[in-house]
């Protein structure tokens, strides 16, 4: 009787082990389940030497001047529809979904590093016959940004930082970094997530990202989701957060001449508002915005005034065709509406 019992108890737990391993296990999502949602018109789907399929948007005013934007890490070109709406009307605004992300996915070469996003983003900007445009990058998006303005100092006219790596890291006091980042660094854990994909995890993760909550909707969480789900992405970040970390954007952000905008949310739980600073000190002619109870990604958060700020920074940047236009030191106000005036403040 005795020995039925602890047989019973065993099956239950047994059952109850495989309900919650079913529960959490999630296996690649195909194009054409996400498709039919995240595909339709504009996007577009290009295809480069090496055999890869960059996802992309060509967006906006055709014949305007052309701004091309590098989503973050674990994000997709999703990101940057709050600001395509807005600027639409005056650029052609092209977004893409990096290597290992969105609905580009894993890449035949299997480089996800900064040097081969960089070099992902040429030739897609080749195959559109982009020879002329102004670059923007928001998180790990920022420091590809700020490498391409390196490697092709003749092509863009202008640089827009957005809560961007690239620098070292600094120790962060509103830090909250999503545990789904912090899991992906850890050794045998991040080969587990190729399979187990909790939602939370990832809700979790958006959410560290915001700080007003009210922006953050169960679709836009589907989003993140699905995107990371979608075939070889896991597999991909789990390749990028084993990389060592490299100084090369760092070490050479003096070469930058371009007319610069820094752009950062001053509750980013990510990258402190801290780094801000430190970009401005080494690029020559920066210009910072600083964003007030504002989280990581400002382009979502607050695109009226994150757009608007860009507007200015741009129209400005492209008339006077010469680098800067701002003073060391400079930094731009939060409250402003859009109006773009100058004024000083200490980065301290």
């Amino acid at each position: 009787m005795i020995k039925r019992i602890f047989q019973g108890v065993g099956l239950l737990v047994v059952l109850a082990l495989v309900v919650m391993v079913v529960s959490i296990v999630r296996f690649d999502k195909t194009m054409e389940e996400l498709a039919p949602k995240y595909a339709a018109a504009p996007s577009q789907f290009i295809e480069l030497p090496d055999g890869a399929k960059a996802h992309v948007r060509d967006q906006g005013k055709k014949d305007g001047p052309v701004l091309v934007l590098v989503h973050g890490s674990n994000a997709s070109l999703h990101t940057w529809e709050p600001w395509v709406a807005i600027l639409g009307a005056k650029y052609r605004v092209v977004t893409l979904d990096m290597p290992g992300h969105g609905l580009t996915g894993g890449v035949p070469n299997d480089d996800y590093s900064r040097d081969g996003m960089v070099k992902f983003t040429h030739e897609v900007a080749e195959k559109l016959g982009l020879t002329s445009y102004a670059i923007g990058g928001n998180s790990m998006g920022g420091g590809v940004a700020a490498a391409y303005t390196q490697e092709y100092p003749k092509e863009v006219t202008a640089l827009i930082l957005v809560d961007a790596g690239g620098l070292p890291r600094v120790a962060n006091p509103n830090e909250k970094v999503p545990l789904g980042f912090r899991m992906a660094r850890w050794p045998v854990i991040n080969k587990v997530l190729k399979y187990l994909a909790p939602r939370n995890i990832y809700a979790e993760g958006v959410r560290k990202v915001f700080v007003d909550q009210s922006k953050v909707t169960e679709e836009m969480i589907d989003r993140y989701y699905d995107m990371n789900l979608y075939q070889g992405n896991r597999r991909a970040t789990g390749m990028r957060f084993a990389m060592e970390y490299d100084t090369k954007v760092a070490d050479r952000l003096g070469e930058i001449r371009v007319p610069t905008l820094i752009m950062w949310g001053d509750k980013d739980g990510l990258i402190p508002v801290a780094s801000a600073y430190e970009f401005q000190k080494r690029i020559e002619g920066a210009k910072v915005v600083v964003y007030p109870d504002v989280g990581h990604i400002p382009m979502e958060e607050v695109p009226e005034k994150s757009a608007a700020d860009v507007d200015a920074f741009l129209a400005e940047a492209l008339t006077a065709g010469a680098v800067g236009g701002a003073h060391e030191g400079e930094t731009l106000p939060v409250e402003h509406e859009g109006e773009v005036k100058p004024m000083a403040v200490s980065p301290e």
